[in-house]
């Protein structure tokens, strides 16, 4: 099932359940079930959340295009929630940065508060997996030395369309970029260097993570810079398309 948020006929932001992206219901998160029909007339990002983790070069195709060795240990940074947008909404390219790049990712969205989880029940803390764009800053990132401003100006976290809650295996997805239609990015969660399940454990050993909360997983081969007028769109096998315009 696919639920998130949307703006109905009457204009209230509201959340919605799915069963294949064309009709919509009312879903209440407490009980996780759907209910009345819905007129979804704009589709906004499917959470709020109070963090995003990402993680960095988590690709092995990734880590051969840079030249880097594989980690040791998953490389965590944290992007802010006010630079969450939703499908359809404009990204803004920065008149402090020369070049902005796209970064393709599957991102999974917890279900509940938890810390301290291992590996084998980090399945029972996810709610869904939905699209992300790891929006960045190149030129900033590598002045800067690490990546805080680089990862987080307003608009540089799009996410959607919406949440998948019943992918069987998040480990066998084809993941791809495409920049004004020409395939950029193409490659396969099968490439990850730490899975989902690693991730969410060695994570919450750190930090409590929310209901709500993004794990950005990281980004495979092909990065590359995106310019004003361009259109980014970020797609995931058993998710949809995470479409976006740049400003």
């Amino acid at each position: 099932m696919k639920i998130g948020r949307g703006i109905e006929s009457g204009g209230t932001a509201v959340w919605f359940a799915s069963d294949d992206g064309s009709q919509f219901h009312t879903w209440d998160f407490e009980s996780r079930k759907k209910g009345n029909p819905l007129d979804i007339k704009q589709i906004l990002a499917p959470v709020q959340p109070t963090k995003i983790v990402a993680v960095g070069l988590n690709y092995r195709d990734h880590a051969r295009e840079l030249g880097l060795e594989v980690p040791l240990e998953p490389i965590l940074f944290l992007k802010p929630s006010s630079s969450v947008i939703g499908p359809g909404d404009e990204i803004c390219y920065p008149s402090q940065s020369t070049r902005l790049d796209y970064e393709a990712e599957l991102a999974v969205v917890i279900s509940r508060r938890c810390r301290n989880i291992k590996q084998e029940h980090a399945k029972d803390y996810i709610l869904g997996y939905t699209c992300f764009n790891d929006v960045t800053a190149r030129d900033l990132q590598i002045k800067d030395g690490q990546w805080t401003r680089a990862k987080s100006f307003d608009t540089f976290s799009p996410i959607g369309p919406w949440i998948v809650t019943d992918l069987e295996d998040p480990h066998n997805l084809a993941v791809s970029a495409r920049l004004n239609s020409e395939v950029k990015q193409s490659s396969n969660t099968s490439n990850l260097i730490f899975n989902v399940y690693e991730l969410i454990s060695f994570i919450s050993m750190i930090m409590t993570l929310e209901m709500g909360d993004v794990i950005a997983t990281g980004t495979p081969s092909g990065i590359g810079p995106m310019e004003p007028g361009d259109s980014i769109q970020v797609e995931i096998e058993g998710i949809g398309v995470l479409q976006n315009k740049v400003s």
